[in-house]
This record gives C-alpha cells, structure tokens and sequence, in this order.
C-alpha cells in the first residue's frame, strides 16, 4: 500500500480480507479526493449483490449501480465492497435497500451528487429496477439531481 494510502488511516486496503455477515456501514472508508477542484464522475457497477426478502428469506440478487461527483472525501473500493457484502444477511425491500445505500454514502463522503440504482433479477416475474439520487442542496447539484430524476428512465 503507498505512503499517500496508509496516511489515510485505511483499515481494509492490502489486509486481508474479513468478512461481515450483517448489514455494516461502519466499514466504509473514505480517502481525500485530489482533485476536489474540478467536478468528475465516479461510477461502481457491483453485479453481485445479494440481500434477503425479508418476508419469505430467500435471497434477492442485483446489480447496484453507484455514481457520484466526490467533494473532498471518496469512498474507497475494497471498503465499499464489504459494505455491500454486508447486506448479505439483511432483510429489506430493494427500495428501502437503495435508499438506505444512498443515505449510508451521502453521511459517509458529503458528495457533491450521488445516484444508486439496484437492478434487481425477477421474482415472481416481476423485476424491480428502484432508483434515488442527491444533489447537494443549495447547489447547481441540486439541479442537477432534479433534472436527472425527472428524466430517469
């Protein structure tokens, strides 16, 4: 791990991995963006997510989509990654399960917008695609956020 890592305090990072079977936010970590002077795109597509129904317990599969515009603070990945696993053992809705990893983000990172998307497989022939998004109000972001959902598809 470099120097400019290891300053960050990252725990994850070029450890060994250990795994957290309940839903965890406390193990996101953030690293300082270099460059929070321009705005820029940051996109995680993660096609193998797993959360449980919590009515009937049978696993839910998706793909989460994540983009963001970082200020000064950036998830980092391996981090990221673990959060997501953790979801694993969690019962919740795909609607709630987007917003809860759009809200979990936004306390993490202070983005200047953000957007989560779960493409979720069938079940009973039904596939469920929810999306959420923020844009930092008060700010040209907030516009853009409001643009960008009235146009979602």
């Amino acid at each position: 791990m470099s120097d400019d890592r290891k300053n960050e305090g990252l725990q994850s990072l070029g450890r060994k991995t250990g795994y957290v079977f309940d839903y965890s936010p406390q193990v996101l970590e953030t690293f300082s963006n270099k460059h929070a002077d321009r705005d820029y795109w940051v996109r995680f597509n993660c096609p193998e997510f797993t959360t449980i129904c919590p009515i009937t317990g049978q696993p839910d599969f998706a793909e989460i989509r994540i983009s963001y515009i970082p200020d000064h603070r950036m998830v980092e990945s391996k981090s990221l990654k673990l959060y997501l696993f953790s979801f694993r053992n969690h019962g919740g809705f795909h609607e709630d399960t987007v917003n809860m990893i759009l809200n979990d983000l936004i306390k993490l990172m202070d983005p200047k917008y953000i957007e989560v998307t779960g493409i979720f497989t069938p079940r009973g022939g039904i596939s469920i695609y929810p999306y959420a998004n923020y844009g930092r109000p008060g700010t040209k972001y907030e516009a853009l956020a409001d643009q960008r959902f009235a146009t979602h598809e």
